[in-house]
């Protein structure tokens, strides 16, 4: 059989994608107006914005051990190994359940192949990285030589990314109290991207022009990107579909990237980017 890639709703690949490539997904939990939901399967990220734009506070909650054992053991009774590819343990704890739920399989299951890797990626970062996995498990490679090439992805990733307002990035704790009430008061647009699976501010853009900040988006995206013809890019939004197809129109101006690919940020990593959120990712290196 071949190998069984599974993800987190964190990586946040379009729906058709776990049906196209046999992804299995598990869902982290996003508590929105007093309800829990399902991240994907019981929520649409657009409701959770539109409750955030009327001033909800929504939270998130890790994907439980609970839901990657029964998951993980559906497969392994098949003797199917599988390969986990998961959202940045710096993130979320939902690394750390796979954990437990790994070891807990093999030691009921001791030759079972269950492999689970930290991307330290979230949004479609992670989201490229599954997809890589997924493609090559379908063409029937083995897991070692797939958990090699996710890896390789994982280390390479670039997250470049700016939110609309820091006060969701800093309601979650990602980033200090100061840092928001600051930007909000010079009008400063955060640059940020993501270095060993942490939030990390990498420049602040005065002005609210968005074309500005898309501009240097592509800047960026020049100057650490490699081989950019050669890639699939991707691009996620927090409910602002119109600005990420102008960052795609900025990039297919001058390249011509095998694919670029464009996705809402969904529910568990929207409710604290927030609506108007948009994310940039590509690699830094090409596997060779």
């Amino acid at each position: 059989m071949n190998v069984k890639i599974i993800t987190d709703s964190s990586c946040d690949l379009p729906n058709d994608y776990y049906k196209d490539y046999d992804i299995d997904m598990v869902p982290l939990t996003v508590h929105v107006n007093d309800q829990d939901y399902r991240d994907v399967k019981d929520i649409e990220s657009k409701t959770v914005y539109d409750a955030m734009k009327k001033g909800a506070v929504p939270k998130t909650s890790q994907a439980s051990p609970e839901n990657f054992l029964q998951v993980f053991s559906s497969y392994v009774e098949q003797s199917q190994p599988v390969v986990y590819v998961g959202f940045s343990s710096e993130l979320s704890g939902t690394f750390q359940s796979a954990k437990i739920a790994q070891q807990q399989v093999l030691e009921e299951h001791p030759d079972a192949e269950v492999f689970v890797e930290d991307t330290k990626c979230a949004s479609l970062g992670q989201g490229l990285v599954v997809l890589k996995a997924a493609q090559m498990a379908e063409n029937g490679e083995a897991a070692e030589d797939i958990i090699k090439t996710v890896q390789f992805h994982a280390s390479h990733m670039e997250h470049i990314f700016t939110v609309d307002n820091l006060e969701y990035l800093q309601r979650g704790g990602r980033v200090s109290k100061a840092a928001a009430f600051f930007g909000g008061l010079l009008n400063i647009k955060p640059l940020l991207h993501v270095e060993e699976g942490q939030l990390v501010p990498l420049e602040k853009i005065r002005g609210a022009k968005k074309a500005k900040v898309l501009k240097r988006m592509f800047e960026v995206m020049e100057e650490r990107g490699n081989e950019i013809n050669r890639q699939t890019i991707a691009i996620s939004h927090g409910d602002d579909l119109e600005t990420a197809e102008k960052l795609a129109s900025i990039i297919k101006e001058k390249y011509q990237p095998e694919k670029i690919l464009i996705g809402d940020i969904g529910s568990a990593i929207g409710a604290h980017a927030g609506p108007g959120t948009i994310a940039l990712f590509f690699l830094n290196d090409l596997y060779k």
